[in-house]
């Protein structure tokens, strides 16, 4: 699933790191999740989107699922 992560943690400054701690997950979370390889969970998502101030959908793509 294609994200927005990457994109939206470097608007904002901010490291893996700093983001998986916002958020309640690890660094390696985050690159998992920023290069594919591995689906955040419904509340993963939430956590991430409303930190950004966005919906799950402004962060997450989810065009490939709906093709299936």
């Amino acid at each position: 699933m294609k994200t927005r992560i990457a994109e939206l943690r470097k608007q904002h400054k901010l490291s893996q790191e700093e983001l998986g701690l916002a958020v309640g997950v690890t660094r390696q979370t985050i690159t998992s999740l920023e290069v594919g390889k591995y689906t955040a969970s419904l509340i993963l998502a939430y956590k991430i989107a409303r930190h950004f101030g966005l919906t799950i959908e402004e962060v997450f793509d989810f065009s490939e699922l709906e093709e299936e």
